[in-house]
């Protein structure tokens, strides 16, 4: 284990405290930076600074906040618990070094895990869920929703088989991965109808966001099983545009944020989280820290859900 696997930010996620030692880690949920990806080309990796703009814009929500009211959640963040937020800081980043850099971002999501704590993964580009999942293969079974605008099941791009249109299917190949259930589906992006053909092959479970729309969020938690262990990987293109502008090509279409929120609350309900990434922030497009507020938001809604449903609960 490299020494400095991760570097302590200023200020942790919604002021929690910092813990860059994974070695000695004590917690329950556990939030890491992985401040980078796999670009295809220069001038692409525009997520790296994502993490850090996250923490920046979830002061808003902050420790003098933790105490109030929340009609969100009928109640105080933390319900009167006793449960232990960390921000560990982000993976040593090396963009002339990737395989290390990823390398150093499983070893770290490993040793959360191994503390018994739940990471909550901000990157970095949608190749981020590779090396995060990848960490899993002693902590299986686990069952991966994905929310994301596009399939990302391409297997390789320009000679790399782990960019950010692969993530899905590097992940189906995963033995510890049941099943992936791939959720948002809108629109055109790079995926070839032999992509999609592949993706069902896997036995990944597809649906557009118009079902979604259409049937509602109650319809789409009965198609994922109940009782399990869930990996939650979120791509913001996955969600409308006026909730998240802050990516690199906002279109139309998308999750609204209740159906986001209620999804990721749902699954809490459902079985338990156990990890989620959050991919694909381009900061430099935000509008008036919109997307910076609503990531924070739906990460602090997700973390109050989960400690609601006894996942931290000690005898």
């Amino acid at each position: 284990m490299p020494e400095a696997m991760t570097i302590a930010p200023a200020r942790g996620f919604i002021n929690a405290p910092v813990h860059s030692d994974l070695a000695t880690l004590e917690a329950d949920i556990a939030i890491l930076g992985v401040p980078c990806g796999m670009p295809y080309t220069i001038g692409q990796a525009r997520s790296t600074i994502a993490p850090a703009y996250i923490r920046e814009k979830s002061m808003r929500f902050g420790s003098s906040l933790l105490n109030r009211w929340s009609f969100d959640l009928g109640g105080e963040l933390l319900d009167g618990r006793d449960v232990r937020v960390v921000d560990c800081g982000d993976v040593r980043s090396d963009p002339l070094d990737y395989p290390g850099t990823v390398e150093r971002a499983t070893e770290a999501v490993r040793m959360i895990l191994q503390a018994g704590a739940v990471p909550i993964v901000f990157g970095g580009d949608d190749a981020v869920p590779i090396p995060v999942v990848r960490a899993y293969e002693e902590s299986g079974p686990i069952h991966v929703v994905q929310i994301d605008e596009h399939l990302d099941f391409k297997d390789v791009v320009l000679g790399h088989g782990e960019g950010f249109s692969s993530p899905m299917r590097r992940i189906s190949e995963m033995p510890w991965v049941e099943r992936s259930y791939q959720v948002a589906l809108h629109g055109q992006g790079s995926a070839l109808t032999s992509d999609r053909e592949d993706a069902l092959a896997a036995e990944n479970v597809l649906i557009t966001e118009r079902e979604v729309h259409e049937r509602g969020v109650e319809w789409l938690l009965e198609q994922i099983p109940a009782d399990c262990d869930y990996f939650v990987t979120i791509d913001l293109d996955g969600f409308d545009a006026t909730v998240f502008p802050c990516v690199s090509h906002p279109e139309p279409g998308g999750l609204n944020f209740h159906e986001g929120d209620d999804l990721l609350r749902g699954l809490a309900q459902r079985g338990r989280v156990v990890g989620v990434d959050l991919v694909e922030m381009v900061p430099e497009h935000d509008l008036h820290g919109l997307g910076g507020h609503s990531a924070g938001r739906l990460i602090i809604n997700l973390i109050g859900a989960m400690i609601r449903s006894g996942q931290f609960d000690r005898a």
